[in-house]
């Protein structure tokens, strides 16, 4: 038997697995800012022949569902896929844009929870919303480009008692500190305890949102995005993590060029 074949075709597949991987990192071009000549305080107008502004009254009954607006608007949102447990140990995956971090010292997460339409009381409150809740504890992972139609599939209106990540095709993976399992599929995952929840209503009393923040009690991150800065600190390397961005209806986008502005130097320095 002559090994070469076998030996020819690893190798092939090693090449395919580089060229993907580096169609997949190089997706992130560094370029020029936008108007790099720009010196303060020099004018920058809006480009649009338009001058005028629509105002929009929130507490007006005519303006409407606000929904499309804010999500088309405050855009590209990052995205928290949060891993729950119930008080019986049924698993919950589901993603959410109204989110961001806070805070490095002490690290805090908010992420933003609507309630169901139409549904009062507990029947309202979305299963990640009532599983935190009773437990205290959720893991967010962010979501990439590579995993993003399984993750996206997370967020059908699926029974209380089934398991996404099992429906979608995703892994658990254990956690060190809390008992929600975390993505396997993610690269960058923030174990987290309930630190306060903000419930918000709607003019007439009825709730709406609840906001939920959270302590990050361990990270984890992925050796294929860790990249220290060169100070020594911890950090990702973002043209790696590929993270996914929230967009306005059923969009998602991913970063595609990046550039570098430094901050101005105080008066006098």
């Amino acid at each position: 038997h002559h090994p070469a074949p076998l030996v020819f075709h690893q190798l092939l597949l090693m090449s395919e697995a580089a060229s993907k991987l580096s169609l997949g990192t190089s997706g992130i071009t560094r370029v020029s800012p936008p108007h790099p000549e720009w010196k303060a305080p020099e004018p920058q107008p809006l480009p649009f022949a338009e001058t005028a502004f629509k105002s929009l009254d929130p507490s007006a009954k005519e303006t409407g569902n606000l929904y499309p607006l804010c999500i088309s608007s405050v855009v590209p949102r990052p995205i928290a896929l949060t891993s729950t447990l119930s008080a019986d140990g049924v698993q919950n995956l589901s993603p959410f844009s109204y989110f961001n971090i806070l805070s490095h010292k002490p690290p805090t997460v908010a992420i933003g929870i609507c309630r169901k339409p139409n549904l009062e009381g507990d029947a309202g409150k979305k299963d990640t919303f009532a599983n935190i809740e009773a437990t205290g504890e959720f893991v967010v992972n962010i979501m990439s480009d590579w995993f993003v139609e399984a993750a996206n599939h997370t967020c059908g209106d699926f029974a209380p008692e089934d398991s996404e990540m099992d429906i979608a095709g995703l892994h658990p993976l254990p956690s060190a500190v809390v008992k929600p399992p975390r993505v396997a599929e993610s690269a960058f995952h923030m174990e987290c305890r309930l630190k306060q929840v903000i419930p918000l209503e709607d003019d007439a009393g009825k709730p709406t949102t609840d906001i939920v923040i959270g302590t990050v009690v361990m990270f984890h991150v992925s050796e294929g995005v860790y990249q220290p800065t060169p100070s020594g600190s911890h950090a990702v390397d973002t043209a790696l993590l590929r993270a996914m961005g929230r967009m306005g209806a059923n969009d998602y986008g991913r970063v595609t060029e990046v550039f570098e502005l430094a901050r101005p130097a105080r008066p006098g320095q």
